[in-house]
């Protein structure tokens, strides 16, 4: 630029001597009226060059130190059933987040490894694994090896609603987050309720509404059957409020039989007797089948219609083969919800442990994704008031669709469906015909000292009452 301005210059000074010496050898004239010379053009302001990018700098979720899980099912005891739903499950949800499998490779198996890290963006996440074989003694001694020993920093479990109970109170006891995945009891969110439990799972109460949004509009009176323990005193009076509320009526009170009976013929001797319309089932585990026939044997399913939310892939041939063409609740089913994450997890799924997503596939999908959205808001940071926080009021969308951790509650509000079933013999469990999608919305079972926690919400039942 400053050569271009000298160049100027100079032919200036040339141009001026040459018309002084035209006007030295000339006669004077009138001379022309001035012209203005054009504006000399100001030197643009240089530009500033862009600071370099720095390759090397993180990019999204980064994490200052690895973050440890604990993760806790049943492996290997009566319910490992249902622990092979959330170990597959999680470990695929982690995959979905990390965008690359972890380091146990694209098939986890307890028997192999009971370690498998991710690499979150910038973030180290080690997943550490115990089987507690659904026995609370085992859950309390293998959590509180990983939080003293392993110093987990959020823990995930487990199957059975007792041994959740004793997580539960290991978890607080040592200020350490815990996702509860699938336990349904009432309680892990209600009687037994601290500020460091959240669940991904429904509740008894959900099951409840749901179901009890159809079973109301078909049958008029009710009597139930529920295990002897939390998971079915919670189920039952859930089933009760919500029926009730949607105009049903309970001829008697309910029966609870212990969750190892074996001889079912003595309850269902009072089911058929109580004259209902329609009997309803809250009941987990095996004994389920031996309930069933005894049902069959006393003639229970002749005189009066099944209401039981739809169970698992497995287990479904044995105990609804007689239900053909019922229609009831179930909370998950692979072929119901229409979303990209639920495709890729069905297809992952099939493909690496050649069965379809069963009932609680979605429980340890959504933990998963639960746990890394609630690093995100964090920053990073695995601290517990940090992730408290940050889980406290997380939505986010997984397999079920979005998920929303209530903050008074710690609930997880979340699709469940309606459904007929059309067959128990179709080689890839398509069992169903989809009838429509519920959103249940149960009451706050806080206990009386913590009912300020609740808010707006019903308190104790979904009528406040």
């Amino acid at each position: 630029m400053l050569k271009r301005r000298n160049s100027v210059v100079f032919l200036l000074v040339a141009l001026l001597v040459v018309a002084l010496a035209v006007m030295a050898c000339t006669a004077p004239a009138t001379p022309d009226p001035t012209v203005a010379p054009d504006p000399t053009p100001v030197p643009a302001e240089p530009v500033d060059e862009p600071e370099p990018v720095d390759e090397a700098a993180p990019v999204g979720l980064s994490c200052a130190e690895p973050v440890k899980v604990g993760l806790i099912t049943d492996a290997t005891g009566p319910l490992a059933i249902y622990g092979a739903h959330i170990l597959r499950s999680f470990m695929l949800g982690m995959e979905y987040m990390a965008g690359a499998p972890g380091s146990a490779g694209e098939v986890y198996s307890f028997a192999a490894t009971q370690q498998n890290t991710f690499q979150v963006d910038d973030c180290e996440i080690q997943v550490l694994v115990r089987d507690d074989q659904g026995v609370p003694e085992t859950t309390a001694e293998i959590a509180r090896e990983l939080v003293e020993v392993q110093g987990v920093n959020v823990m995930v479990g487990t199957v059975s609603s007792g041994a959740t109970a004793t997580l539960q109170g290991v978890a607080s006891q040592n200020r350490v987050p815990l996702i509860v995945a699938p336990a349904a009891a009432n309680d892990i969110t209600g009687i037994d309720f601290n500020e460091y439990t959240f669940r991904t799972s429904r509740n008894n109460y959900q099951d409840a509404i749901n179901l009890c949004e159809y079973l109301p509009t078909v049958h008029d009176t009710f009597v139930q059957i529920a295990p002897d323990y939390s998971f079915g005193y919670g189920g039952a009076a859930a089933f009760r409020d919500a029926c009730t509320l949607s105009g049903g009526t309970f001829v008697t009170d309910d029966i609870f039989a212990p969750i190892d009976t074996t001889d079912f013929i003595p309850y269902m001797e009072q089911i058929v007797n109580s004259g209902a319309d329609s009997w309803i089932v809250t009941w987990a585990g095996g004994g389920f089948i031996a309930m069933m026939q005894a049902a069959v044997d006393i003639g229970v399913t002749d005189e009066m219609a099944l209401g039981a939310s739809f169970v698992d892939n497995v287990a479904l041939p044995a105990f609804f083969s007689n239900a053909i063409g019922s229609t009831s609740g179930i909370l998950y089913h692979y072929t119901v919800p229409d979303n990209p994450i639920n495709d890729w997890m069905v297809e992952q799924t099939k493909a690496r442990y050649d069965v379809y997503p069963d009932l609680f596939d979605a429980d340890g999908f959504n933990a998963a994704l639960m746990l890394v959205e609630g690093l995100k808001v964090t920053d990073g940071n695995a601290d517990s008031d940090a992730l408290l926080a940050a889980f406290e009021g997380l939505t986010f969308e997984g397999p079920k669709g979005t998920i929303y951790i209530r903050p008074e509650d710690h609930v997880a509000i979340q699709d469940m469906y309606i459904v007929t079933l059309l067959n128990v013999s179709d080689p890839d469990a398509r069992f169903f015909e989809y009838v429509r999608t519920t959103r249940p919305e149960p009451p706050c079972l806080l206990p009386a000292a913590m009912r300020d926690r609740c808010g707006d919400l019903p308190h104790g039942s979904l009528t406040g009452q």
